[in-house]
This record gives structure tokens, C-alpha cells and sequence, in this order.
């Protein structure tokens, strides 16, 4: 039988935090989760869009998700959002690592990092070890990271990519942040395996205001009404991207390390295990990456 939303297990008393659940992917996620019965929390880095999203999903439910504020591209705010979670939660079952930022202009986060792999990867990678106290305490749990299938057009990661140093391709420094949440995802695997399933997800080619929005930030707007056009044209919908999020967040006896994308050609379709690339399945680059980022984000697990 294949795989649709209608069979994701019933929820009811599991927690969920989904990032990025405004729109898109984010919100499509979390909609489906709390159908399922699963207590939600939707962050994001602008409180009335978070609460603009809350409201919508609350109308469309009947069920109240939870709103946590939290900016990835401010390791400040990250450290502030995890403590919030730390004090009001008993436990956290799933984490979904969903927002993002595409093809932006070179800009850099409030730590100084450049902003798409600061966000994509250095944001998620804090986060998911700053909640670890929550996850742990929960059975089962589980961490899903979103990637894109744009980590397959680069075939390395460096240290300095980090900080945006030397020459700058928007789409190129797009790929490496997809690749950095591929190989965080496998290394998180590898080194908190006995305590939790690291699984990854990409949406193939769906429609959501990520493709435009990094030309626009950076006055490309011909490029953005491009890029807004085809999409509406090819791809498939926001729900339909969220499936292979929703596959790896709730899929009974998933095997740890697994990526999820769409069956067609991985642009659409019901979500299946795919693989990843090469470099993204390197595990000595995978331990060098999370060296940097321990180092860049001040958090480590502990080691025993």
C-alpha cells in the first residue's frame, strides 16, 4: 500500500516542534500533525506571522498549536527559544528542522556567519542540541531534518564556507547548507543514535514563497517573478512537499539515517527513501562539520 497522510498513526499525546511553520512546508506539517492529535509548537523568527499562523491553524483544526519565538539566524535568540522550550515542556517527541532561506545575497547572521548556512544549518544544529534535554526524556523520539535535493550540485563543504569567505554564488552557497543539514543529520545519527532517530526529508520541487524571496531580498525581482511563475507552473503543491517531512517525522520502524523524497524523478509525488550524495554520505566530512559547528555555536554533546 503506499504511503498517504491518512496513514499517520494517531499522535495524541506526542509533541511536535516544527521551525518555519508560517508557511509553506513549515505550516503544512504542522497542520497535518495536529489532525493527528499531536501537540504542535510553530516557531518563527516574526511573532505576528507566527501568530497569524497559529490562528489559521487553530480555524482549520479546532486544535491550538503552542508558538515559540525564534530567530536561527541569531544564536542568541536560538539559546533563549530552547530554555523557553526547556521550561514549559516535559518532553519533546518529534523536531522537525524545517525553515530556511534560499539563494539570498551575501548577508550574515547576527553572529556573523553568512546568513544561508548561519540559518539552514548553524541555527538547526544549536537548536537541535540545545533541546536534547526534552528529546531524551521522550520514547522514541526523533529529528527530522529538511534538506533539498540541491545539496547533490555542490561536493564540498569547508570551514570557511561558514563565514562567506571568498567568492559568493547565492545558489552555491544554497547547495552547501543543504549539504551541511545532510551531513548533520547523518553525524547526529552516529553520535546520539542510542538516544534518538536522526531521519532527513527534502520536498522535491514545491511551491512556496522560498524560491522567490532570496532574488527579492536582493532586488533580483525580474529573477523572482521568474522563479514564481515556474514554480506555479511545475511544481507541486505546498501540502504535497510537506509528504516526505510528514513520511520521515511518522513512519513506524524507519531505519535511522534515512533521507525521504518525492518518488518521481525526487521533483514529486508520494514520498520514498532516496539517496543522498556522495559527499553528503562522507563521514570524515561529516565529523569535520560538526567539529566547526560545535566550535561556531558554542554547543557540543557531551561525550562519554
Amino acid at each position: 500500500m503506499r504511503w498517504s497522510v491518512g496513514l499517520i498513526p494517531d499522535l495524541t499525546g506526542r509533541r511536535a516542534l516544527v521551525t518555519g511553520a508560517t508557511s509553506g512546508l513549515g505550516y503544512q506539517t504542522a497542520l497535518a500533525l495536529l489532525r493527528k492529535g499531536a501537540e504542535v509548537v510553530i516557531a518563527g523568527r516574526n511573532p505576528d506571522r507566527v501568530a497569524e499562523a497559529a490562528r489559521r491553524l487553530s480555524s482549520e483544526t479546532g486544535r491550538q498549536p503552542d508558538v515559540l519565538d525564534l530567530d536561527l539566524a541569531d544564536l542568541t535568540s536560538v539559546r533563549a527559544a530552547a530554555e523557553k522550550a526547556i521550561a514549559s515542556y516535559e518532553q519533546l517527541d518529534l523536531l522537525i528542522n524545517n525553515a530556511g532561506v534560499m539563494a539570498t545575497p551575501l548577508r550574515r547572521t547576527a553572529d556573523g556567519f553568512e546568513l544561508q548556512v548561519g540559518t539552514n544549518h548553524l541555527g538547526h544544529f544549536a537548536l537541535t542540541l540545545r533541546l536534547m534535554p526534552l528529546l531524551v526524556k521522550a520514547p522514541g523520539p526523533r529529528v527530522v531534518t529538511v534538506t533539498s535535493f540541491m545539496h547533490r550540485t555542490v561536493p564540498r563543504i569547508s570551514e570557511g564556507d561558514l563565514r562567506g569567505e571568498g567568492p559568493y554564488g547565492r545558489w552555491d552557497a544554497y547547495g552547501k547548507s543543504k549539504l551541511a543539514n545532510l551531513l548533520f543529520m547523518y553525524e547526529l545519527n552516529r553520535r546520539a543514535g542510542d538516544q534518538l532517530t536522526s531521519v532527513g526529508a527534502h520536498p522535491g520541487f514545491a511551491a512556496t514563497e522560498l524560491q522567490s524571496s532570496g532574488p527579492r531580498l536582493g532586488g533580483a525581482n525580474l529573477e523572482a517573478r521568474v522563479l514564481s511563475l515556474g514554480t506555479r507552473l511545475v511544481a507541486q503543491s505546498a501540502a504535497a512537499g510537506a509528504w516526505p517531512s510528514l513520511y520521515a517525522a511518522t513512519k513506524r520502524d524507519l531505519a535511522p539515517g534515512s533521507l525521504i523524497g518525492p518518488r518521481l524523478m525526487e521533483w514529486r509525488g508520494k514520498p520514498k527513501v532516496v539517496q543522498a550524495s556522495r559527499a553528503a554520505r562522507d563521514p570524515e566530512l561529516a565529523r569535520r562539520l560538526w567539529s566547526w559547528s560545535a566550535e561556531a555555536t558554542e554547543i557540543d554533546l557531551p561525550t562519554s
